[in-house]
């Protein structure tokens, strides 16, 4: 059937927006999925409705999926926009794709009605499968309604769940093994634990979703990516309410710094979801990839990257905001301790951890209340995060922080690096020429207070071997272990050596 036959029904008032009348198109496929391009086989009239469409650059993105896969054109609702956008019409022209326009008041069942007679029976099935599962995201269905929707239409059963093993819809009996499968897996689909798994969208795996389906779809994979792109779908749909709950908590936390009144910053609080006199704790995140140099990133903003984790890994019940330093989120605590809120991130982060190459931070301050604690909170959060990064990864809370430990991880790691090996180099020298163990007895002595019986107890040695070590060791380092200062100097080196004890 030719573009110029449809042009010619009077009743559906189409209009060509782009590209030749006569080309022939075999079938029709109804999509609004951002990325259809795996679902296509060529020659068909592609209908949308454009719900996919969020940014112009969106369009340059669909149009070149449809040209790669042979698609004969085009037919975009105005339903939703109210118009078909002129940057859709753009990239058409430019692909040399057809372009249909289909009024408001046209229906796309109106139109395939008349296609419909001429395609075969597995085609009428299928077509008809396609509008259901549309128009079940159109009208809003949630991931539950998809779920049981998709059971019935493709026979396909399963789960979505986090990155870090938080289940969001359905059930499996590993969700953490699964997550751990995604994280690490080659490529996807992978078949794990009896489940088949695909990626939801193409963000970080550190922040994605796993659909987890039943049985192996390996044989039936374009099953699986319909159902995972339809629940890409769904999760960008929920991602513009967040939207607007991150922009809010973003002003609180910019307010806060810059020392605003307490009233107005209460009131933001409150349109935030918290109240006054609620407790709360404020975490800070960060996610990165370390670059070829010490300090460089790779990949996606850390800030961003790390905001998107905290928020995954508690269950999307507080949003976080990116900032220069990194991504701050207000976590109401609702009779949980700071502990509890902390061990339940590191649970997450633990599951994270699995992916190569990406190191998560995040620090978290003391229980506060009211908006007038947020500046001291987000301080506070920082230097715990800042020392979590010193370690390379990890949650660190704010009881943490008051130690040498946060004045360490303040010093630049070169400085630190540069200290310790100026102050240990000749012990780890004359250990390697001799085999000798004077890097460990004085890591042991400083453990012990200086106590000499306590230090040969715990080597199994006698105490005069003790004494003969710690006295090479003040005569190859030119210190003195009786005294405070050069026992703290050892003690800060070793600590960021760390020898084997």
């Amino acid at each position: 059937m030719r573009i110029s036959d449809l042009l010619a029904i009077d009743d559906l008032r189409l209009t060509l927006l782009a590209g030749d009348p006569d080309r022939e198109f075999s079938t029709v496929h109804i999509t609004d999925l951002p990325e259809p391009g795996r679902y296509l086989s060529g020659g068909e009239l592609v209908l949308t409705g454009l719900m996919w469409r969020h940014t112009p650059d969106d369009s340059d993105r669909f149009v070149a999926a449809l040209a790669e896969a042979g698609v004969a054109a085009l037919g975009a609702g105005a339903a939703w926009l109210g118009h078909v956008p002129d940057d859709l019409v753009s990239a058409c022209r430019a692909a040399g794709l057809p372009l249909l326009e289909v009024p408001t008041e046209v229906s796309f069942r109106t139109l395939t009605e008349l296609v419909v007679p001429r395609l075969s029976g597995d085609v009428r099935d299928e077509l008809g499968r396609h509008r259901r599962l549309v128009a079940a995201i159109a009208e809003g269905a949630d991931l539950r309604e998809l779920f049981e929707l998709t059971a019935a239409e493709l026979g396909v059963t399963g789960a979505v769940l986090s990155a870090s093993g938080h289940m969001i819809v359905g059930t499996v009996a590993d969700p953490v093994r699964l997550a751990k499968a995604y994280l690490t897996a080659p490529r996807l689909p992978a078949c794990v634990a009896g489940s088949t798994i695909f990626a939801v969208g193409r963000g970080h795996r550190a922040a994605g979703w796993v659909l987890a389906c039943d049985g192996d779809l390996l044989g039936r994979a374009d099953l699986g990516y319909e159902l995972a792109a339809c629940v890409g779908l769904e999760r960008s749909r929920m991602e513009e309410g967040r939207r607007v709950e991150r922009r809010l908590a973003e002003q609180l936390v910019v307010a806060a710094l810059a020392d605003a009144d307490v009233a107005e910053l209460n009131a933001r609080l409150r349109t935030c979801g918290i109240d006054a006199a609620e407790p709360y704790a404020i975490v800070t995140a960060t996610a990165s990839r370390p670059g070829p140099r010490p300090g460089a990133t790779r990949g996606p903003d850390p800030a961003a990257l790390g905001g998107q984790i905290v928020e995954e890994l508690l269950g999307r019940e507080v949003v976080a905001a990116a900032g220069a330093d990194g991504a701050v989120a207000v976590v109401p605590l609702r009779g949980r301790t700071t502990a509890e809120l902390a061990d339940r991130l590191r649970a997450g982060a633990e599951v994270l951890s699995a992916l190569p190459d990406t190191r998560v931070c995040a620090g978290v301050s003391g229980a506060l209340t009211g908006a007038a604690a947020i500046k001291g909170g987000v301080e506070e959060a920082g230097h715990a995060r800042r020392l979590a990064e010193a370690r390379a990864g990890g949650v660190v809370t704010s009881d943490e922080i008051y130690t040498h430990a946060l004045l360490l991880a303040t010093v630049p790691g070169d400085v630190r690096r540069s200290f310790a090996a100026r102050l240990l180099s000749p012990l780890l020298d004359y250990d390697r020429r001799h085999q000798s163990d004077l890097v460990r007895t004085l890591g042991v002595f400083l453990d012990c207070a200086g106590s000499w019986n306590a230090c040969a107890e715990r080597l199994h040695v006698h105490v005069n071997t003790v004494r003969y070590r710690i006295r090479r060791i003040e005569e190859l380092t030119g210190r003195n272990l009786s005294t405070m200062a050069d026992r703290v100097d050892f003690f800060l080196a070793l600590r960021d050596t760390g020898p084997p004890r």
